[in-house]
């Protein structure tokens, strides 16, 4: 046996990858590897080896693939490292792992071969996935943040926004509500339209989705399994997201799931167990508060003799059982991932419940030499979803007489007046289920050296019933009837997209163009039913929907088609990796807009320089340094279909029929008249966003410490929004316009930084976090509010309570001055105009819903096998209007026997009839901090319990969510929005809220 080594740089060597060549008889001597290519020289003999994976300090990989390179021959290392492979002499024996170089070796006479893997220091190049295909982090000019499975937040996250919340600078993640699956506001970089359409373009695995409703009533995104997620990058400035052009002005959220490696074969259990209960009750007085202070403020006190805490008969522990199974692997050729899951988490109200079964299939195949690719990934969820009537039971909870009992002989009480919130548990339902599938086919053709076409087919497809229902319940004529609310969903969303991308190098310039063509349809079809009467004969309406005998049974249809194309092109350009250049142009057009304005384009233009390249930064300590600009347009078409044609109705109202034939003898033998529903509208257009954008990336001492700057402005034009046309002789009055000469600015800075501890010793640390600082406002506005939220019940229903004003922050609330309880005692407000009344015209802008920061820090810690990480978030700068406070915690409220709250009776002089005015009195701080998530684990060694020979990895772990919040908000938790608008987007306003929970799971995962 003997060595030939062609060439030997020895600078190269002592950078290298290493590798401990052992003898047959156990004694080591290292040997480096070479920059090059050495042969080993042998007789070909079949035969295993074995040796041990570690890292550049020798600490053993555990999941690291040894595999012999160019077959499906390859094995993943135990949990010490270790391997053993069936190799030929001259086989060439591959080894990789994640965040270290690839190593390659021929096989030589030996059996046992120790391989060292050094750390790739080079993470600039890591591959992010980008509009209609992928770029080297180095190359990328745009702003772009990702996020990978590890960094996401742990616990039970029902979909992407859960992941994400405080993991990426300049993104707001905001749940509505505490209950499962609620919907979630995900804001990047401000409030760029006045409608409800603020949410991002979400694109997975390459397929577009539509931000429509499926007919459920929670959050659309809870058909995605997160176990399936391998990572989501997020496109934040125009030169990122213009490739997406028309829904890009929100921002854009890539998502990409996991996909199986050639030569490494693996299976992956992990079942976990949640338990969760309320996390903050508020402070309602207790029975014997109740009675002292009802006597106190000389209320007409009704004693039950009971002592119910009803925040406790109205809420549970709940459990939330999550499981999931998948396995992944490959050849050379082809490579798999295929995944099952199953979730059934629970409400802390009772009635509450969401359960997903999901199934996901990712295959990619290659042939001609590699020159075709077909990627297929296919995904089904069945989502069930059971809610409660939330209103109901939070206002009930809230203030019912705590002297009531809850139960009588075992059975919930009936109340002489009102109804007993937990009888309504039993005859109220709300049932949804969803089946939805996603499928896309990607076939690519390398035609010539660098020339690639693509082909991406695509469907998503969901079908949703949905059954809102409440059972005859005779002992209260309020109920006795019963009644059922049905519809039934159909969402259809096909995807047709060509794309030709050419990529090539000339010495020091690298060159990168994209052309491409892409359709898509979107097909929505709703059917209504509402039926009444029903017997009580104890089935529930929605199992006998024919024995309904009310008259105003009723039903209803519609259904919604539109259809989006493009034509968009990309040119990257780069100068000895040092100088880089991105041009994006995009042209769409869609059945949304007029006949004058179908089409709209949107380009961008960005530059970067590498910094950290150049001669006179090497060999110093900064490991990158790279400079970014750019500035482009996106556009916004979020909109209700068929705005731009014109649409007649029927009318039988007094104005609208006449006697056409003559021989009428009566009202009701009238036809009806025809009526205008909508006017034409052919000049509507796209909303369009433009942004500038200013970043610098740095990293030093081998990337160790990274971080981000970035300076954006962001500014919308020609506003959309359904608003009256102030026309004598337009019989409609509201249509939708672009507003002349409206904008809407965001401006702002965000900040990330992150330090990584020597990851080799026993014990290493990881810290860092990210900050957001956003300025918004709304410029040369005609209304003088255009109301986003509004108050409700009675006496207070469509008194505004925030919105958009001329030259203010969104989410502007403009309400009265509280000054306090005046003599008479009755609330004073200040007289902002002089004019001695006290009416609209004294109302003024008091802060906003919208937070100036946002912020996130996380720190992880490692000591041998063991694992502690916490993950804390918040905001600063906003406020919320508490409408529960202002509708339950009054004086009038505990002067007749009702619950409420030391707040009724903060003012000694307050008259119970009082009237509970809009105004600042209900307005409080909004800002908090959370610690959103800590997860303790621990990684098992399987030989200690004896599974070596079965288990690669098993780790059992805890996690805490929402373990505590820092805040002076009253309401249940300041992290909250559900306010009501038309549709104009509501913020900041806690109207009976959901409640959250404080949850604690327990998982196993469990590798082979």
């Amino acid at each position: 046996m003997y060595f030939k080594i062609t060439q030997l740089n020895s600078k190269k060597v002592l950078f290298g990858l290493s590798v401990l060549l052992f003898s047959q008889t156990g004694e080591a001597a290292p040997v480096k590897k070479p920059s090059t290519e050495f042969t080993i020289t042998s007789k070909s003999i079949q035969r295993s080896i074995s040796g041990v994976v570690t890292d550049d300090q020798g600490v053993p990989l555990p999941g690291a693939t040894v595999m012999v390179k160019g077959t499906n021959n390859g094995v993943t290392t135990n949990f010490d490292g270790e391997y053993t492979i069936d190799v030929q002499e001259g086989d060439i024996l591959q080894a990789s792992f994640v965040g270290f170089q690839t190593f390659e070796i021929n096989v030589s006479g030996r059996t046992n071969f120790d391989i060292q893997l050094e750390t790739d220091s080079a993470s600039l190049d890591e591959v992010l996935v980008v509009g209609y295909g992928t770029q080297k982090k180095s190359d990328l000019t745009g702003s772009v943040s990702s996020v990978s499975d590890e960094e996401f937040n742990k616990g039970i996250n029902t979909n992407p926004g859960n992941l994400l919340q405080g993991k990426v600078s300049g993104l707001n993640v905001t749940n509505a509500s505490g209950e499962p699956g609620s919907g979630q506001d995900i804001i990047i970089r401000g409030v760029g339209t006045l409608r409800s359409g603020t949410s991002p373009l979400y694109v997975i695995d390459g397929f577009v989705l539509d931000n429509s409703s499926t007919g459920m009533p929670t959050n659309p995104l809870n058909f995605i399994n997160t176990e399936d997620i391998e990572s989501i990058n997020v496109l934040k400035d125009a030169s990122a997201a213009a490739i997406y052009g028309s829904r890009a002005a929100n921002g854009v959220v890539v998502i990409t799931t996991k996909k199986g490696k050639a030569g490494r074969t693996q299976i992956n259990f992990s079942a976990s167990t949640a338990i969760s209960s309320i996390a903050n009750k508020i402070d309602v007085f207790s029975a014997d508060e109740f009675r002292n202070v009802v006597e106190e403020i000389g209320g007409s006190l009704s004693d039950n003799g009971a002592d119910t805490d009803w925040q406790e008969e109205l809420t549970r522990t709940a459990i939330t059982n999550d499981v999931n199974f998948s396995m992944s692997g490959g050849t050379a050729k082809t490579s798999y991932f295929a995944s099952l899951g199953a979730r059934d988490q629970e409400g802390i109200l009772n009635n509450s419940d969401i359960k997903r079964y999901s199934g996901r299939v990712n295959v990619t195949q290659k042939g001609l030499d590699d020159r075709l690719k077909v990627d297929l990934n296919l995904s089904a969820t069945r989502t069930e979803n059971e809610r409660p009537d939330t209103e109901t039971m939070v206002s009930n909870m809230l203030s019912l007489n705590p002297t009531r009992p809850a139960y009588t002989n075992g059975e919930p009480t009936v109340f002489g007046t009102g109804i007993n919130p937990l009888i309504i548990e039993d005859i109220y339902g709300d049932y949804s289920f969803n089946n939805r599938m996603i499928a896309n086919i990607s076939p690519s053709l390398e035609i010539i050296d660098g020339l690639t076409y693509k082909l991406n087919l695509g469907v998503d497809y969901s079908k949703t019933d949905r059954d809102e229902q409440s059972i005859p319940y005779s002992e209260n004529p309020d109920f006795a009837d019963g009644s059922i609310t049905s519809t039934f969903t159909t969402n259809r969303n096909t995807l047709i997209e060509n794309t030709l991308n050419y990529e090539a190098d000339f010495g020091d310039h690298g060159l990168s163009l994209l052309a491409g063509h892409s359709y898509q349809k979107f097909y929505i079809h709703e059917k209504e039913y509402y039926f009444s009467k029903f017997p009580d004969n104890g089935i529930e309406p929605r199992y006998q929907l024919g024995e309904a005998r009310g008259e105003d049974n009723t039903q209803s249809s519609e259904a919604v088609q539109n259809e989006l194309q493009s034509f968009f092109g990309r040119v990257n350009y780069s100068y000895d990796d040092k100088y880089l250049v991105t041009a994006t142009v995009r042209s769409d057009g869609s059945t949304k807009f007029g006949e004058n304005n179908e089409y709209a384009i949107f380009p961008s233009f960005a530059l970067g320089w590498n910094i950290y390249k150049e001669d006179f930064l090497e060999n110093s300590a900064i490991s990158n340094l790279k400079l970014r600009a750019s500035w482009g347009k996106s556009g916004n078409q979020e909109i209700p279909s068929k705005q731009t044609n014109l649409s007649y109705g029927e009318s039988f109202e007094d104005n609208d029929i006449y006697p056409m034939n003559g021989d009428e003898t009566t009202r009701e033998s009238y036809p009806y008249g025809l009526v205008f529903a909508r006017t034409a509208n052919p000049d509507l257009q796209w909303e369009e966003t433009a942004q500038t954008n200013i970043g610098l990336d740095f990293g030093f001492f081998n990337q160790r410490l990274t971080g981000t700057v970035d300076y954006f402005l962001k500014e919308t034009t020609d506003v959309l929004l359904y608003f009256s046309t102030q026309d004598p002789i337009d019989e409609v009055g509201y249509t939708w316009q672009n507003i002349p000469d409206m904008k809407i600015e965001n401006s702002g800075l965000e900040f990330s930084l992150d330090y990584q501890s020597d990851k080799t010793r026993d014990f290493s640390y990881n810290i860092g976090g990210n900050l957001s600082y956003i300025k918004n406002e709304i410029t040369d506005s005609p209304f003088t509010i255009v109301t986003t939220g509004t108050a409700q019940g009675s006496g207070q229903t469509g008194a505004t309570i925030n919105g958009y004003m001329n030259n203010q922050p969104i989410g502007n609330f403009f309400v009265r001055q509280f000054e306090g309880i005046g003599a008479d005692g009755l609330s004073q407000f200040t007289d902002i105009n002089g004019d001695g009344q006290i009416d609209d015209s004294d109302r003024t802008s008091s802060g906003s819903a919208v937070p100036d920061f946002i912020y996130a820090f996380y720190t992880k810690f490692n000591y041998k096998n063991f694992f502690l990480g916490l993950n804390f978030n918040g905001v600063s700068g906003n406020k919320l209007y508490n409408h529960t406070r202002m509708s339950l915690f009054n004086k009038t409220q505990i002067s007749n026997s009702l619950n409420t709250t030391d707040q009724a009776i903060e003012f000694a002089n307050e008259d119970p009839s009082n009237t509970n005015t809009v105004s600042t009195r209900y307005l409080e701080d909004g800002s908090f901090l959370r610690l959103n998530n800590a997860t303790l684990a621990y990684d098992l060694d399987p030989k200690t319990i004896g599974l070596g020979d079965w288990l690669n990895s098993f780790r059992l772990s805890v996690t805490g969510q929402n373990l505590f919040v820092i805040t002076d908000y009253s309401g249940f938790d300041p992290e909250l929005n559900t306010g009501t608008s038309g549709d104009a987007k509501s913020f900041g306003i806690d109207y009976y809220t959901y409640p959250k929970a404080r949850t604690f799971v327990f998982g196993l995962n469990v590798s082979f």
